[in-house]
């Protein structure tokens, strides 16, 4: 079985409660949850919640919710909980509670990508890399090698690099060992340097194939983002009040 989890963590530092931030007249990870549920080839999708604030939100909509711990440090800690309870799951899919308009495509090329055998990790890169992307530091950049796996995660391109450089999206693949492989592994001194969870699989030895994807991110980690997000939708909002 196939499974895609979207980690759904109410607590947000910039953005409190943002997963249940009004979007298009629905709670912001809903409209995630649609789309997650829209791909061909997840036989499930998981919320993975931890409030029951959460559950009382989204108690109206057809979407399965599954209570997790408050204590996970990441968002991959609270899908492996979600997962070590369902046996037949091969292949997880871990969504962003935060992307309303992911693709389903997207999402569907992703879990091709296991096709081959020797992949164990994998995760998703886009041609659309603007330079005033490269420039960005909150807008991660994926440097791959001749296998298409990922070679480097960096904030900063200062240098040219060997190989080419594509902007990250947050999204990743894991076979059900290599999920709790990189658990229990320990964080890395890069991890914890760049604030980039997925280097401790490259420094543990643990590999990543990318999937190349034509395609944006429309992440909403602000309330500025949200009203960005509700433009692209084609719904008519006025600016959303700064908490006091």
């Amino acid at each position: 079985m196939i499974v895609g989890v979207i980690p759904a963590r109410i607590a947000s530092t910039r953005f409190p409660k943002k997963i249940l931030a009004p979007l298009a007249g629905k709670p912001m990870v809903v409209h995630g949850g649609t789309q997650a549920l829209k791909s061909k080839k997840l036989d499930k999708v998981i919320l993975a919640i931890d409030s029951e604030e959460t559950r009382d939100a989204l108690a109206e909509y057809d979407i399965e919710m599954v209570m997790t711990s408050q204590e996970h440090q990441s968002g991959t800690d609270r899908v492996a909980e979600v997962i070590k309870e369902i046996d037949d799951v091969e292949i997880i899919i871990n969504l962003q509670g935060d992307e309303p308009l992911v693709d389903p495509n997207v999402i569907d090329g992703l879990v091709d990508t296991f096709k081959d055998t020797t992949v164990h990790m994998a995760t998703v890169v886009s041609r659309k890399l603007r330079v005033a992307d490269l420039l960005n530091p909150n807008i991660v950049k994926a440097i791959l090698d001749e296998n298409m796996n990922t070679i480097e995660f960096k904030r900063n391109i200062f240098d040219l690099e060997i190989g080419g450089i594509y902007r990250h999206i947050g999204m990743y693949g894991f076979r059900r060992n290599a999920l709790f492989q990189f658990t229990i592994l320990k964080q890395s001194e890069r991890e914890l340097e760049r604030s980039l969870e997925q280097m401790r699989a490259l420094d543990h030895g643990l590999p990543i194939r990318a999937m190349i994807a034509n395609c944006d991110q429309w992440a909403v980690d602000t309330k500025e983002d949200l009203e960005k997000v509700a433009e692209l939708m084609g719904e008519s909002k006025e600016p959303i009040e700064q908490d006091a």
